[in-house]
């Protein structure tokens, strides 16, 4: 009888004892990830991601759905829209013809990486440009703030934040002016020039841009990435730049491929720079007609299509899904539209070969949104969003897809679909203040 007891209790008692060495600290952020990429990797295998298109219908903001019913009516004012990123200084400096060494190899950084973290470039690569101008805060630090992510103490002491899946530049460059001592801005359009001109000035930069890496299903994936460069080399035709992921820290990437169309050109070419107060009037010397940001956005949109003329499939996806950024960097939303209109079409025509679609693009930017909410075109913004957020990630964590998708609601008289995507937005994201705006502008409480 006793040995009968002892045994109807040794599963039980096994299954505890398994939960609860599941959830120690050292085991649980060892599987658990193992088990949510599987997860992704079955939803994926199911339903590809790189399978969904979007097919812009351009439509005129005239119907307007209600609880399911259809009306026509004068769409109501929107709420404030996002923020528009810091520019930082504007005015234009005199330029100098000084001549540039041949190599510079910038030092006094501290190399951080992102691993044991999730989509955790950004932070991290922060956290160098910043320490480089004498911060002394690290990765957890910046994303503390940039990337707080969903509240989950179950999940908070392996990383907070780990559900979201990029930062944004507007929001790096706001952490420095608002947070620190320092000062940051970002500009469109940057060439290999620039570049030297900057490093060579002891100006290191973030540089935004993409690259292929094998996925689950053994393609060739794209994704976006920050790198900080640091360096450059004339003759060996080589940018020197800290990889916070596979390669590491020094790692040298030729100029032409990181010029590339599915490199750099693919985030319309944008850099970010950090710098101490006082090298202010220094730094705009060196940028010459950079300091003006317009100036940059039309050298950015003059190289997107430079690039159009010159290039097709994939790599025309590219191009001119980076002219419609640079549009709407210009506030020229329907020229935008009708950009983003042609890089959907070619996104649509690209063969299933072994590599992939690039499905991410909408998890990094969201210049789509802007040019077909301020052209009117409020149902393609709703629909581009339900596919990023159903179709091309496994968890509909994406807050910025979710906000504009509530801001179209909105405009089309879906009040109570406006309020439930700002509030799950400020879910994802806590304290976030475009969702806080919007929701305030209904008259409702975050």
């Amino acid at each position: 009888m006793h040995n009968r007891f002892n045994r109807k209790w040794i599963f039980p008692i096994v299954i505890l004892l398994a939960i609860g060495v599941f959830f120690l600290p050292p085991v649980y952020s060892r599987v658990m990830p193992r088990l949510e990429n599987l997860q992704s990797g079955i939803k994926y295998l199911i339903k590809p991601p790189d399978e969904a298109v979007f097919q812009p219908a351009g439509q005129a903001p005239t119907q307007t759905i209600v609880s399911g019913t259809s009306a026509t009516q004068t769409p109501s004012p929107a709420p404030t829209q996002t923020p528009t990123p810091t520019q930082g200084p504007t005015r234009i400096p005199t330029i100098t013809s000084t001549p540039l060494p041949a190599t510079v190899k910038l030092t006094g950084f501290r190399y951080e990486d992102q691993k044991n973290r999730w989509n955790y470039c950004g932070p991290a690569n922060l956290s160098m440009a910043l320490n480089y101008v004498g911060w002394d805060g690290n990765r957890d630090t910046v994303a503390k703030a940039i990337k707080p992510g969903v509240q989950d103490p179950k999940l908070d002491f392996i990383q907070q934040g780990r559900s979201d899946v990029n930062v944004m530049p507007y929001e790096m460059v706001d952490f420095v002016n608002d947070e620190t001592d320092y000062r940051a801005l970002s500009r469109l359009g940057g060439n290999i020039e620039i570049a030297r001109k900057l490093l060579a000035a002891g100006f290191p930069f973030i540089a935004e841009k993409g690259y292929y890496e094998k996925d689950y299903a053994g393609k060739v994936a794209w994704l976006g990435h920050y790198q900080f460069v640091t360096g450059y080399d004339d003759e060996r035709q080589e940018v020197i730049v800290q990889d916070t992921w596979n390669d590491g820290p020094n790692f040298r990437i030729s100029y032409e491929d990181f010029m590339a169309e599915e490199a750099w050109l693919s985030f319309d070419n944008i850099f970010i720079i950090v710098y101490k107060p006082e090298r202010e009037a220094e730094l705009l010397q060196v940028l010459g007609p950079y300091a003006d940001a317009g100036w940059a956005a039309q050298t950015a949109l003059n190289m997107a299509e430079d690039r159009i003329r010159n290039t097709t499939g994939i790599d025309a996806f590219f191009a001119w899904y980076a002219k419609g950024t640079s549009h709407v960097a210009l506030q020229q939303y329907v020229d935008a539209a009708t950009a983003y209109d042609q890089a959907f079409t070619i996104y649509n025509s690209l063969g299933k070969d072994d590599v992939q679609r690039p499905y991410r693009m909408m998890w990094y930017q969201t210049g789509p949104y802007w040019a077909y909410f301020y052209s009117g075109r409020y149902l393609d913004v709703i629909n581009l969003a339900d596919i990023t957020l159903t179709e091309t990630i496994s968890k509909p964590t994406i807050e910025e897809s979710i906000y504009w998708r509530g801001r179209a609601k909105y405009m089309i008289g879906d009040t109570p679909g406006a309020i439930e995507d700002f509030r799950e937005a400020l879910r994802l994201h806590p304290n976030w203040g475009p969702a806080i705006q919007a929701l305030q502008d209904l008259g409702v409480q975050p």
